[in-house]
């Protein structure tokens, strides 16, 4: 008899993008396997599941919100209501086994799970684990990571170093640099840099690359700058005014913005991290200060000391970030020791890895 499984969390690309990525690996080892997914009502999951294939429920829920205390007065009331929401979810479609992968809508779908005497396991995708997958762990029966050093965490016995699930359209790039030049009109002669925030954008290397324009067209350096949509409309006349910039919200097509790109400058999300490390690239990491328990530090740390990346604070990006990376255009012997060094922590099966598991343990 096939299995049913529920995939909770969401919030970001970071937990989206793995979930979907094991929900393809679950389906290709048991192909009438029934899967479900579970976010929160108006968050990305609710139009990127239903594109990868897969059904989704919404919970009327949120996270704690760090910078306006006043906006977390109804957090309480929304908690209950979504775990009376969950318990409906799982009298109805009764799962062998519940998958978190982190956001707050995955905390009231295990912790009932979990109540309910059901199997639960958790990927923790970063090196620093949130405070629900903390909570969750004690009762889940295997919890899937990232990187070694994650004992402080979780129960030792229970940990399972898997690496992080990165889209098969980037495990599998076959694309040539030359076509990935081509592809943004630039020219080929000139070293490119691919300029990422993330799905959402990043103010702070946003405004430190704007700042630094002229540094990019005196030292012959050419940008693919992936905005986010507050930034849009400003780098848009950057791009207008120099052809060698290409400015855009949002790339759909990744594979072909880290075919062409020599250097990558990112925030250092879990899946930034997978995905850079798979695709080989020299990358200047500047983490998202505001992230809970600081955890993009905590990845790209763990890079910058295996000499796999650099590292810029956002505090600190709209002195140094721009110097630093014109400084790495120029010395190919540190680039392609990055670029040796990024890839050797490279995985690329760790969504059939974490699928098998769960299936051999339901």
């Amino acid at each position: 008899m096939n299995k049913k499984i529920i995939i909770a969390g969401g919030g970001t690309g970071g937990h989206i993008f793995p979930a979907v990525a094991i929900a393809h690996a679950l389906r290709k080892l048991q192909p009438g396997i029934d899967i479900l997914f579970v976010g929160a009502k108006g968050k990305m999951e609710m139009e990127k599941v239903p594109q990868a294939g897969y059904a989704i429920k919404g919970l009327d829920i949120a996270g704690f919100n760090r910078s306006s205390l006043i906006k977390n007065i109804g957090l309480p009331f929304k908690l209950i209501k979504s775990f009376w929401q969950v318990r409906s979810i799982i009298k109805s479609f009764q799962p062998d086994a519940v998958i978190g992968v982190g956001g707050y809508s995955s905390f009231p779908v295990l912790r009932y799970a979990q109540a309910q005497g059901i199997a639960t396991f958790i990927h923790e995708a970063n090196s620093f684990a949130g405070k629900s997958n903390m909570l969750l762990g004690r009762q889940a029966r295997k919890i899937f990571v990232a990187t070694d050093g994650m004992e402080k965490f979780f129960p030792a016995e229970k940990i399972m170093i898997t690496g992080n699930p990165v889209r098969q359209n980037i495990v599998n790039n076959k694309i040539s640099r030359s076509e990935g030049i081509q592809f943004f009109g630039l020219d080929p002669a000139k070293k490119t840099v691919f300029v990422t925030g993330g799905s959402l954008g990043a103010k702070g290397i946003n405004e430190a690359i704007d700042a630094g324009i002229s540094a990019f067209i005196q030292n012959d350096v050419q940008l693919i700058w992936q905005t986010g949509k507050p930034y849009a409309e400003k780098a848009s006349a950057r791009a207008v005014e120099n052809k060698n910039i290409w400015a855009n919200s949002f790339i759909t097509q990744m594979e072909y913005a880290y075919a062409a790109a020599d250097i990558v400058v990112s925030r250092a999300g879990a899946m930034s991290v997978a995905e850079l490390c798979v695709a080989k690239k020299p990358v200047v990491f500047v983490p998202f200060p505001f992230a809970a328990e600081d955890h993009q530090t905590a990845n790209a740390q763990n890079l910058v000391t295996k000499q796999a990346g650099l590292m810029i604070k956002d505090s600190e990006a709209k002195e140094k970030l721009v110097p630093m990376v014109i400084a790495l255009a120029k010395d190919e012997d540190q680039q392609q020791m990055l670029r040796e060094n990024i890839g050797e922590l490279a995985i690329t099966n760790a969504d059939t890895v974490v699928a098998e598991e769960i299936l051999r343990l339901i």
